[in-house]
């Protein structure tokens, strides 16, 4: 196997995955991984098995840890469990917070190894995922392709501490996702600004997630079905349509694969929804937090998206092309009404900081 190293930039951790075959002859492909909340690189390396995948195909990864000490003057950058902060509107943009500090950590890693910028992509779960979604949004020109597991679109929420102290826009957004994807993906667009292109993106979700309704799965698509549309130079709203459907059962559990095509009718976005999984990493080691260890390898399928390697798995597929088919229903459930959410990180952060003024 290759190292697993430690830094710190700006009083955040990372760890970087160096594949043992590297060496500075030539340009090695980049991965971005994005933990989720109660998580850390280690943890998100282990029960994503990213690390041996990039040993095999020879790519480095870079996994940002979210968990650092609690900073007064900085509550923007600071989480009591570990999540990223992708609700908060200084989270949101070009050159601040979050986006501005994964953008450091890739520039940092470039600085000591020789990475191809074409081949430079981000993968997150859950929190990390809305993050993933947001460094597309905020830095096209460094992102060539994203993966978002279990995530929500761009501007999904927009939290201001002052008037929503408790986040409870996220919540909602989390619970029932947005009001209108499109309008998102508008936002996108316009974050984009002079570094507009179209993102290829690929999208998990359980259809049995109780934290974070799997509605948002199938708006991040919409959301940046409407984004790329609107790179295309289309006006009004974007056909979401899926051009192939492929459904399957591998692991045990069936699945449904959608996948989208750009306006000159070439793949750009996929969309699995797994069913019976919860709020996990799909196909995932249980070495790992958040994981489901059956169902389809997610791990090898993101990667093989974004090299767009078309193999198929063993198992043989029902295919059907959505546009002269019926289109296969996605069954969601209900909104988890009767579920108690979990204790609001913002609420331990505001009596953290009601002691330390005692």
């Amino acid at each position: 196997m290759g190292e697993f190293l430690n830094f710190i930039y700006r009083d955040f951790k990372y760890k970087l995955y160096v594949p043992s075959e590297y060496n500075s002859d030539k340009e090695f492909p980049l991965l971005v991984m994005l933990h989720g909340c109660k998580q850390n690189a280690d943890d998100f390396a282990a029960g994503t098995n990213m690390n041996t995948l990039a040993e095999k195909e020879k790519f480095l990864v870079l996994y940002p840890d979210m968990n650092h000490p609690l900073n007064p003057l900085d509550l923007t950058g600071y989480n009591p469990i570990g999540c990223w902060n992708w609700f908060l509107d200084d989270n949101q943009h070009r050159g601040k917070g979050h986006p501005k500090l994964i953008y450091g950590m890739i520039n940092e890693v470039k600085s000591n190894y020789k990475i191809d910028s074409n081949k430079v992509y981000a993968v997150g779960l859950s929190a990390g995922g809305a993050l993933a979604c947001i460094l597309a949004a905020t830095y096209p020109d460094v992102f060539n392709s994203i993966g978002i597991c279990s995530g929500l679109a761009y501007d999904a929420a927009n939290v201001y501490l002052l008037t929503d102290p408790l986040a409870m826009a996220a919540e909602k957004s989390m619970e029932k996702g947005v009001p209108d994807p499109y309008a998102c993906g508008n936002r996108a667009f316009q974050e984009m600004g002079e570094y507009k292109k179209k993102i290829r993106v690929i999208v998990f979700h359980g259809i049995c997630d109780t934290r974070v309704h799997p509605i948002n799965g199938q708006q991040v698509i919409t959301q940046w079905a409407q984004t790329n549309f609107l790179v295309e130079g289309g006006t009004g709203l974007a056909d979401v349509t899926p051009a192939l459907l492929k459904s399957d059962i591998i692991n045990g559990k069936s699945y449904t694969q959608h996948v989208y095509n750009d306006g000159g009718s070439e793949p750009l976005m996929e969309l699995w929804m797994i069913d019976r999984m919860g709020h996990t990493w799909s196909g995932g080691s249980p070495n790992g937090s958040y994981t489901d260890p059956s169902g389809p390898n997610a791990t090898e399928i993101i990667w093989r998206f974004f090299n767009k390697l078309q193999q198929q798995p063993e198992e043989k597929r029902v295919e059907t092309s959505a546009k002269n088919s019926i289109s296969v229903p996605v069954v969601l459930p209900a909104n988890p009404q009767n579920e108690s959410p979990k204790k609001n990180f913002f609420s331990t952060l505001l009596s953290k900081l009601i002691k330390r003024k005692k």
